[in-house]
């Protein structure tokens, strides 16, 4: 076992000189290809043939979450048939470690020929696709963590690194928010943690709310008919002030209890939420300090209350 664990080591310390190698080399031209993508008035046709191609798909997949429409185009398919994919508004961002890969040769042409512009990703810069691009950003050369066969596997790691980089790029250049981001993302445990509090929060006519001044034995049920472990206290002018829970009463469990007021037994300045609060955040409040309901307030007063069932039931995690 310490065997695999030192092989293991080293393949991932290479690869951490490669990111690193990589940092340092961002320049101008890394730049350039984000300006000619972000000036595509069509789509981003992301393409590459074999390690390369998988990091394309992953771009494409990538760049369209994050607001830059794209499309993969395998560069052998297009020479069959998959070139009237690509529209004169396109630009093609093209991955090829060498720069060389000669699939890529009809793809190249029909961009020449329809004044397609192209961005390219490659380690040579001295290479046709290097030459040939409107744009191209450099990877530098590092040492493959696969020595014995110099398959590719840091070099790979650094052009998925620059390909999000480039994605995240454009995402702040367009200003993407996290609710665009939901919109492509509805579904499964992302989509649920994008959600936003209102989109799951009991409304106001279900609020367990109580005065300063109310009865503790009135307050009891005020907790158990809600169904949420706890009760609001607000003020005269509807404000929250305070939170009255399931451990409260245990903690103050004795035998005047009966005559105390929400007052004397409430928690001051509660945990609340804001309306616009993600789900994902909420969860992580609630369970960063261990408390199962949150009211929502807009104003100082409160407008829902979310249950960490609420979030756990659709998905959030």
């Amino acid at each position: 076992m310490t065997k695999y664990l030192e092989i293991a080591s080293e393949v991932i310390e290479l690869e951490i000189s490669g990111l690193e190698a990589l940092k340092s080399a961002l320049d101008e031209r890394f730049a350039g290809v984000v300006d000619l993508l972000k000036a595509a008035a069509g789509r981003i046709v992301v393409t590459g043939m074999g390690k390369s191609g998988h990091v394309a798909r992953k771009l494409a997949a990538t760049l369209s979450s994050t607001g830059s429409p794209a499309m993969f185009v395998h560069p052998a398919e297009a020479s069959h048939g998959d070139l009237g994919m690509i529209s004169p508004k396109d630009v093609i961002l093209a991955l090829s470690k060498s720069g060389e890969t000669a699939e890529l040769g009809d793809l190249l042409a029909y961009a020449r020929r329809f004044s397609i512009p192209v961005a390219a990703m490659t380690f040579q810069s001295d290479s046709t696709l290097a030459k040939t691009a409107a744009a191209a950003f450099i990877l530098p050369p590092m040492r493959e963590a696969c020595g014995e066969t110099r398959a590719p596997t840091t070099s790979t790691t650094m052009m998925m690194a620059a390909g999000d980089a480039l994605a995240v790029a454009l995402l702040r250049d367009r200003g993407f928010t996290a609710d665009d981001f939901q919109g492509f993302h509805p579904g499964g445990n992302l989509g649920a943690a994008l959600k936003r509090v209102t989109d799951l929060m009991h409304d106001a006519d279900k609020l367990p709310l109580a005065s300063p001044d109310t009865g503790m034995l009135d307050v009891v049920k005020i907790i158990t008919d809600g169904g949420f472990g706890c009760a609001g206290v607000v003020d005269k002018d509807g404000a929250l002030i305070g939170i009255i829970t399931d451990g409260d009463l245990r903690r103050h469990y004795r035998a005047d209890l009966a005559v105390m007021t929400a007052r004397e037994v409430m928690t001051e300045g509660p945990r609340t939420s804001p309306p616009e609060a993600l789900a994902g955040d909420v969860l992580a409040l609630m369970s960063r300090e261990k408390i199962t309901a949150l009211f929502v307030v807009k104003d100082r007063r409160p407008i829902g209350i979310v249950h960490v069932h609420d979030c756990l039931s659709i998905g959030v995690l």
